[in-house]
């Protein structure tokens, strides 16, 4: 009886499907919400409409059917080899490689692309062969799904992998933190999966359940959010394998999606629905192209997602999500800028935390983030229009100056904490957003955001310096934050520093040695210098290595050898035993600082004639990689900042023929910096002494 129940359902549904396909309706909302298997010809109909490609001609046509490419052969196994993976009779066999084989020809002969092993779009013609596709439909539905489904750059290092890694990271800081310490990046896993739409590891039958309800979505940017789950789901998994090497763990995440079952497909769905619900709008609308066969060019700063601290968001959005009502995601906006920037005009809604705290006072910079989390708890509990699950956290938007909250970011980073994003562009994109709604005349939802620490609203400034007023209401959108930019530009605090300039160093070095460091001009007379001449002063025509800028900037330009290590070939070590040995003279406890404000904790180690630098390895305690060995004559110049006396570059070059040569720049947040350096510097001293004398 229950069968015949079944049945009749069954039969229900096949005609309700096929009244709504056969009507043309393409915006599928019957399909979206399947929780049935179409039949094989519903299903043909439905991804035809889903693909647009209902009615369309033959695409192959103009071909003459010449199978002349260099990588033929490669064509043609790599064909048999998909159809060996599909259970069709001998009969078929023949017919199925001949369409594969002409279609993948085709798409390379016009698209000028040249066929490799590694590329895994052709597994996307495996779900499709199963619909028994005329070679024409075969092909027109293969074109729909590489033009509108597969992103651009989909390759090794390719933008979107960049972009899936921030979402990680967003979602799941942990397992993207673990990840990252063994330098697995998402290509290296996931290049399949997003190539194929999970063809490439899914079961031909699985990877249609799963396109029954993916492509009916119209949304090109699911693909990340399935991704997502799918790591999510063998999060357990991942997080127990730390003694596993790197090759075992990709391996392992490479064939995460052939678990998957039919009757996996739906709660896929929905925990990727629900991860996308807690995602900002910003991670589609400022990569749109990466999708489409548009071929506008992408934006130079918007390609760069590799270098990106965190998920960026955008001002717009920041503004529009808080005002709504519904559940989404809303911000709590966290500015980093110094407070007299803060003071002059913010965000009405945001809490204010100074980056610069981080290094001048240590124990006020965790209070001040205790109550920020304190603040956002009791936001959330009353419903503030200033609450917001999802940090956000703003700069000043110049990039010299934003250097310090980058390391407030990096620390909620290290701490796991997720949902954290940054606001591209920082306070002047917000300041500029502002401008162009005044000059669009919107309503005056917006007009109460900038305020200073009195309370008034700031206005705004046009380019021009002109301020913008409403007409007809005085106090209308046209008066949001009339002046601001102007008030800003001429009460901004200073950050530009001085530099120091760099050791001069005029001389030859001596060729029997294998290292170059300054060198005593020649004409100086060889005199003994006690070590209180050396302190501050001049050492034999050389300036004092160690010096103490007004305020020094980073230069961002020179290297940071930091960010040229491999973690795979770095040696790891026991701190102990490394401390213990007689030739260290100096042990000195301190973290580690690179360009993007991340911090590692770490041990500087001076022996008579090196510096090395060992990082903890967080998984392994009492372990350290050696990060850097630097021959302390090669040390050029050691700065602090005046603002931030512990904060301490140690720049490392040689000499040639045009002077000075910086071949690495190292940066460490050492405690009692003065003591350190001192003994650094006097070590320096010690090499320069017996150098000469020998």
């Amino acid at each position: 009886m229950a069968d015949v129940v079944e049945e009749a359902l069954q039969g229900s549904w096949n005609q309700d499907l096929a009244e709504a396909l056969d009507s043309g309706s393409s915006d599928m909302e019957m399909e979206k919400g399947i929780i049935q298997e179409p039949s094989a010809q519903h299903k043909v109909k439905m991804w035809k409409i889903a693909l647009n490609v209902s009615g369309k001609g033959d695409s192959l046509s103009p071909w003459d059917g010449v199978l002349d490419l260099p990588e033929q052969t490669l064509i043609h196994n790599r064909s048999r080899q998909l159809i060996d993976q599909l259970e069709v009779s001998e009969e078929e066999r023949s017919d199925m490689v001949s369409d594969v084989e002409s279609v993948i020809t085709f798409y390379c002969k016009s698209r000028n692309i040249t066929f490799t092993p590694e590329l895994s779009w052709p597994h996307l013609l495996k779900p499709l062969l199963g619909l028994q596709l005329p070679r024409s439909d075969l092909y027109n539905c293969f074109y729909a799904i590489m033009n509108k489904y597969i992103p651009r750059d989909c390759v090794p290092n390719g933008r979107p992998f960049h972009l899936y890694r921030l979402l990680l990271q967003y979602h799941e800081p942990e397992l993207c933190s673990f990840l990252d310490t063994k330098k697995i990046t998402p290509d290296s896993y996931a290049i399949s999966w997003m190539g194929s739409l999970f063809s490439s590891h899914c079961l031909p039958d699985v990877t249609q359940v799963l396109w029954d309800s993916y492509l009916p979505q119209s949304d090109p940017f699911f693909i990340f959010f399935l991704m997502l789950i799918i790591l999510v789901n063998a999060k357990e998994s991942i997080l127990t394998q730390e003694g596993d090497s790197k090759e075992d763990i990709i391996k392992m995440l490479e064939a995460s999606p052939s678990l998957l079952e039919s009757e996996d497909i739906e709660d896929l769905f929905s925990l990727a629905q629900y991860y996308q619900s807690k995602t900002p709008l910003s991670l589609r609308k400022m990569n749109q192209n990466l999708f489409g066969s548009s071929l506008v060019a992408l934006k130079e700063e918007d390609t760069d997602l590799s270098q990106a601290l965190c998920l960026p968001v955008s001002v717009p959005e920041i503004l529009q999500a808080n005002q709504q009502q519904q559940d989404g995601v809303r911000f709590f906006v966290v500015d980093c800028r110094p407070a007299e920037q803060y003071n002059a005009g913010h965000l009405s809604t945001a809490f204010h935390l100074d980056s610069d705290l981080m290094l001048q006072n240590p124990s006020e910079f965790a209070l001040s983030v205790k109550s920020l989390l304190e603040a956002q708890k009791q936001s959330l509990e009353s419903g503030s229009i200033a609450s917001g699950e999802h940090l956000c956290f703003m700069g000043s938007g110049r990039e010299e100056e934003d250097m310090y909250m980058n390391m407030v970011l990096a620390h909620f980073l290290q701490k796991n904490k997720e949902y954290v994003s940054i606001a591209k562009g920082g306070f002047m994109a917000l300041q500029q957003h502002l401008v162009d709604m005044n000059v669009e005349g919107l309503d005056s939802s917006y007009v109460h955001w900038i305020v200073s620490t009195s309370g008034s609203h700031s206005s705004l400034s046009s380019a021009d310096g002109d301020s913008l007023s409403s007409p007809g209401d005085g106090k209308g959108v046209k008066s949001l934050v009339n002046k601001m930019t102007f008030a800003l530009k001429s009460k901004s605090v200073n950050v530009k520093e001085k530099m120091i300039s760099f050791i001069e160093n005029t001389s030859t070095p001596v060729d029997r040695m294998s290292f170059n460091l300054p060198w005593p001009e020649k004409v100086i007379p060889d005199r003994h210098v006690s070590s209180s001449d050396r302190v501050g002063k001049p050492y034999r025509g050389v300036k004092p290595v160690f010096s103490i800028g007004d305020e020094e900037e980073y230069d961002t330009d020179e290297i940071d050898s930091s960010s040229m290590s491999d973690d795979d070939r770095k040696e790891i070590v026991n701190i102990q035993t490394w401390m213990n040995k007689p030739d260290v003279k100096h042990h000195i406890l301190c973290n580690e600082v690179k360009e993007t404000g991340h911090m590692f904790p770490s041990h500087l180690l001076i022996t008579a004639t090196h510096m090395y630098c060992l990082r903890e390895i967080a998984s392994r305690k009492g372990f350290a990689y050696i990060q850097s060995r630097q021959a302390l004559n090669s040390v050029v110049k050691i700065t602090s900042k005046k603002k931030h006396p512990e904060l301490i570059t140690f720049k490392f070059g040689s000499n040639n023929s045009a002077g000075v040569e910086i071949s690495a720049v190292e940066r460490y947040l050492i405690p009692n910096a003065g003591d350190a350096t001192k003994v650094i510097k006097q070590q320096i001293m010690k090499v320069l002494d017996a150098l000469e004398s020998s």
